[in-house]
């Protein structure tokens, strides 16, 4: 089955919007919390950004883009989707989708995403100043 296919990135000035979209159809989607992460640079770590719990529970995200992005999944569809407003170009970097695990700090990927090869190609994010 396919992998993780992102979508919905662009090229866009400080203060813009853009709406990111993923499909998962090789996971289980309703079973796992799912998230987006970015890597800003070549070689650097990904980063989780946000995590939307499964079950409809709340959403966790990182302290520099809470009260701009917004995530939202939608089960049936195992489709998952980040609403980015008042980008600026700190928020530059390749985002992915993937299933997220929560702590009290942090958003990591869950073990499953390298275990079978799930990542996806991400999609770009380039904010100009």
């Amino acid at each position: 089955q396919a992998q993780v296919v992102e979508s919905g990135g662009g090229y866009v000035q400080t203060g813009e919007s853009l709406r990111l979209s993923c499909t998962a159809p090789a996971l289980t989607f309703a079973d796992y919390h799912m998230g987006w992460f970015r890597r800003q640079a070549p070689g650097k770590p990904r980063e989780g950004v946000a995590c939307a719990l499964r079950s409809g529970g709340s959403a966790s995200y990182i302290d520099s883009v809470k009260g701009r992005f917004t995530i939202s999944r939608d089960d049936a569809g195992k489709s998952l989707y980040l609403q980015m407003n008042s980008l600026s170009p700190e928020d530059t970097a390749m985002y992915y989708c993937a299933a997220c695990v929560t702590g009290l700090t942090t958003i990591r990927s869950h073990a499953i995403m390298d275990l079978r090869n799930l990542w996806g190609q991400g999609t770009q994010v380039t904010v100009s100043s």
